[in-house]
């Protein structure tokens, strides 16, 4: 018996006698979860007056970009390089207008003799015989023949035969290098072919910069005047409705990586336009930036060799840029102008509650944290029912298929039916579509627990996470309604330490990506603060921290809180002194969080507009396109009033990591963020 097996055994024998019934949790009704649910109640300005708005009308409404550790705000400010086809297509423009400008001013007398032409032609060229036999035993007879057509023809060609072997492509490279002298350009493709095009000095040199001439590496690849190639390649990405997890995916497949080998500071959540750094080992810029003739709502720029990579945490925040749209204010005796000054006025000074934001707990009927109780409980059944039923917010082409698993618990038909971008249920069922059913008709306790095991692991993680937030979120609004921003003996401050951790030194693959922006090469420690503390005002209410349950943290030493946390958590049959687990991953540390989020460099205008759709901000790639269409560089990414009978807010400030922007727009909004209609989750 496996490991894995026995754990779970093991675990669901030892909670059988407070295994909560599947009908006790949350009914499936006529709307999502909402915000009372997952514990978030409370505001800090309660007795300001607020407005609504829509939130991501459109996707450029919602504008991230991350701040790196330098405290630089990441701006998309090129797109990467132009390919061949477009050199060779600037080239020739250039060339014409030079040959009409010289035709313009010059004689006959000094344009260039035909002879001088005729001796610079490649096709004069003799390929060495030796090293002609070792070309024709990679290429064969055929290909070569078209290779060596290049000098007459000045084309390209691309081998049919792939080249999975890196240092077999190197060496091929150093080859062709050889044999020819330098007058072929060779290329790897995506697919690990090879591509072959005439090089010369000129066009090697055109449109760019002295210091960026002859920048091939050793192998003859062009390096694009970055210098050595180094471990890592790093470049900026601009992403539009994607998340950073699916965008990293797709760069994954098309360069024919692993995932994990795409690596980021932080994730950026789908609806909105974002901007990130992210980094590859040991990959050449050519492969890289070929990719922005191939990919939809990505580009990529700003590219460099560097010799350390991106870890999780690597950032110091993100800087936001969002429109609300059809504000209206919700107090009729003020102006909506009114309105904005004080709420914004009372953000800026008090800041709002740290809550995890909606978007931790899913967009469906059923939250996640209430699956992450039945993981942490063990209850692998209940957990693989929770994920697979039939739901109203549920994605349309996934309703069948749910309505299968719940009416006869067919895993294969049920399969059958569910879409492969529904990741957990489609994992799950492929997974028990293999397995036998016992005597009773129904799957075996472990056999669900193994279909659980398969799902990605930053998705099952997320649950037990989503867990964890919603105890700290309950305990965060206990907190300021029982002692408001008063700094108590027994509260907790963190302390920092530079000494190793559990979870220190994860490689990126090992880690949740629910809890990216979190991680860091310091671990956190906190500490009581003392009577002495409290009343001499060392601390502030922004000091102070509340804990996620975990095995291993310290919970507050102030009664009611410290009791608040058993009470809760034992009418879901767990205990917060006790959160280790026999299956290692669902055995969670805990970690600290403050209990008031602050925001940076907040400024705020009033626009008036008529369009539904009317664009009122710039992304930064909208931006770099118009400066470079544009005389005026100084265009601002805020475009100026230009009236109408609707109101918008655009809103431009910065937030610490793993702070959620919703949760700050719902402190001034006073607007419940599960509201669909009116505003969308967003991570930070």
């Amino acid at each position: 018996m496996s490991d894995n097996k026995r754990a779970a055994e093991s675990d669901s024998v030892q909670q059988d006698s407070k295994k909560p019934k599947l009908e006790d949790t949350p009914k499936i009704g006529s709307k999502g979860i909402v915000e009372t649910d997952v514990g978030i109640t409370h505001y800090l300005s309660q007795d300001l007056a607020g407005f609504t708005g829509t939130l991501k009308q459109r996707y450029t409404d919602f504008l991230v970009n991350e701040i790196d550790l330098e405290d630089n705000v990441v701006h998309f400010t090129d797109e990467g390089f132009p390919d061949k086809k477009q050199r060779r297509r600037e080239r020739k423009e250039s060339e014409r207008e030079s040959g009409e400008t010289q035709g313009e001013n010059s004689t006959p007398k000094e344009e260039v003799k035909p002879e001088e032409k005729v001796e610079e032609k490649p096709q004069e060229f003799q390929l060495d015989p030796a090293k002609r036999i070792q070309l024709l035993e990679i290429f064969g007879e055929a290909e070569l023949t078209q290779i060596e057509a290049i000098l007459k023809s000045d084309s390209t060609f691309e081998s049919s035969k792939v080249f999975d072997d890196k240092k077999s492509r190197g060496q091929i490279h150093q080859l062709f290098r050889e044999a020819f002298q330098g007058k072929f350009e060779t290329k790897t493709t995506p697919k690990n072919t090879f591509q072959f095009s005439l090089s010369n000095a000129k066009t090697r040199s055109f449109n760019k910069p002295k210091q960026q001439i002859d920048t091939r590496d050793e192998n003859g690849v062009e390096n694009y005047g970055l210098g050595p190639l180094k471990e890592f390649l790093h470049f900026k990405l601009f992403k539009e409705n994607k998340d950073t997890m699916e965008a990293a995916n797709l760069l994954a497949k098309f360069l024919r990586l692993p995932p994990k080998q795409i690596r980021y500071a932080g994730t950026k959540d789908r609806r909105g336009v974002t901007v990130q750094k992210v980094c590859i080992p040991k990959m050449r810029v050519e492969r890289v930036n070929a990719l922005n003739r191939t990919l939809r709502g990505l580009k990529l720029g700003s590219f460099s060799y560097e010799d350390k990579g991106l870890n999780l945490g690597d950032l110091h925040g993100n800087e936001f840029l969002i429109t609300l749209r059809d504000v209206q204010g919700l107090d009729s005796t003020q102006s909506i102008e009114d309105i904005a000054a004080k709420s914004f006025t009372s953000l800026k000074e008090k800041g709002f509650i740290n809550y995890y934001g909606m978007q931790r707990f899913g967009t469906f009927s059923v939250s996640t944290h209430t699956i992450g109780k039945e993981i942490l409980l063990g209850n692998w059944k209940n957990v693989v029912d929770l994920i697979l039923s039939d739901q109203e917010f549920a994605l349309p082409e996934s309703r069948a298929s749910r309505k299968i698993w719940s009416e006869t618990r067919d895993a294969v038909k049920a399969q059958d039916n569910m879409p492969r971008k529904c990741v957990a249920e489609s994992t799950i069922l492929r997974f028990l579509s293999n397995e036998k059913k016992g005597e009773d008709g129904d799957y075996r306790e472990h056999s669900y627990f193994h279909a659980i095991m398969k799902i990605p692991r930053n998705l099952r993680i997320m649950y037990g996470h989503a867990y964890q937030s919603y105890i700290w979120n309950t305990i965060a609004s206990l907190r300021n309604e029982k002692h408001g921003l008063k700094v108590l003996p027994g509260d907790l401050v963190l302390v920092e330490s530079e000494e190793g951790s559990s979870n220190e030194n994860e490689d990126q693959d090992d880690v949740d990506d629910f809890e990216e922006d979190v991680k860091s090469g310091k671990f956190k420690r906190a500490r009581h603060v003392t009577e002495e503390e409290a009343q001499s005002g060392k601390f502030s209410i922004y000091d102070i921290v509340l804990p996620t349950p975990g095995f291993d943290i310290n919970y507050p030493n102030i009664p009611d809180i410290k009791e608040a946390y058993k009470t809760i958590m034992s009418k879901d049959g767990l205990d917060p002194e006790d959160m280790t687990r026999k299956v290692k991953e669902f055995s969670f540390a805990g970690s600290y969080r403050n209990i008031i989020g602050k925001v940076k460099g907040l400024e705020y205008h009033v626009r008036h507009y008529e369009e539904p759709t009317q664009q009122l901000i710039y992304t930064d790639l909208e931006l770099l396109h118009l400066k470079a269409k544009e005389e005026n560089k100084d265009i601002e990414q805020i475009i100026p009033e230009k009236g109408g009978s609707k109101t918008a807010i655009i809103l431009k400030f910065q937030l610490d990591v793993s702070a959620y922007a919703t949760m700050a727009l719902r402190e001034v909004m006073k607007a419940d963020t599960s509201r669909r209609s009116e505003m969308c989750d967003v991570k930070v």
